[in-house]
């Protein structure tokens, strides 16, 4: 073997990167709707669909089941975590309150610094759109927000926002991949850096919550219908 060859990076990905990538895509297809909300997650279909061994399999199912998107009980095996409509309801109060409590906690007018990281944000969430890249909306969404958020200054609520951010990951996150749902998200990010520049905290704090709305009623109408069509 030549020196160049020996400096070269293999192009076989490591164990590490194929887990990675089983991971990755299993929770895109869950997140995303391709799995309703309670499929059974069978072991051997989901080798076949990644072309992955049954341990890395196992590996991306525990793992989204410590992110709460997968459900594993005994004698049913795992299934995409359902939400019923009580539990959605509940989950996205607290939410809601988290959400405008935390904005009515940045000071306003908002500094330059933060319109301008806010607007780059938005910039790049609007080019992931446009080049109909899901994981990238869902990846500069989530920016966005924690970048917004974290201005209030405490990273303790800031903290339960993420968390709460992540259990409702599956509720929203198909609403990205919605063209009615992008538009609006788009439509209210930049509403939202608009009344950054002003002083009106309620105005900012309510279209902060209303934010949220679309996906909770997308997700509370979708289970709906799929309990009606059993």
């Amino acid at each position: 073997m030549t020196a160049q060859a020996a400096s070269q990076p293999s192009s076989t990905p490591s164990r590490e990167e194929e887990q990675a990538e089983v991971i990755r895509r299993l929770e895109e297809d869950i997140i995303f709707g391709r799995f309703a909300p309670g499929s059974r997650l069978v072991e051997d279909s989901l080798m076949s669909r990644y072309g992955a061994s049954r341990h890395f399999v196992r590996q991306a199912l525990f793992q989204l089941e410590r992110q709460g998107i997968v459900l594993r009980e005994k004698n049913v095996g795992a299934t995409v975590r359902f939400y019923s409509a009580d539990e959605v309801r509940q989950i996205y109060e607290v939410r809601e309150m988290l959400t405008r409590q935390a904005a009515l906690m940045i000071p306003l007018p908002a500094p330059p610094s933060l319109i301008e990281e806010l607007s780059e944000l938005q910039r790049r969430y609007c080019e992931k759109a446009d080049a109909q890249d899901l994981r990238g909306i869902h990846e500069a969404n989530d920016a966005f927000h924690v970048a917004l958020f974290s201005a209030c200054g405490n990273p303790y609520l800031v903290r339960s926002l993420q968390d709460y951010m992540n259990i409702t990951l599956p509720m929203r996150a198909k609403n990205l991949a919605d063209t009615e749902g992008l538009a609006q998200s788009r439509r209210q990010h930049e509403l939202m850096i608009e009344l950054l520049k002003g002083r009106d905290s309620w105005a900012f704090a309510q279209l902060c919550v209303d934010h949220m709305q679309y996906s909770k009623s997308d997700y509370l109408g979708r289970i709906s219908r799929e309990k009606g069509g059993r």
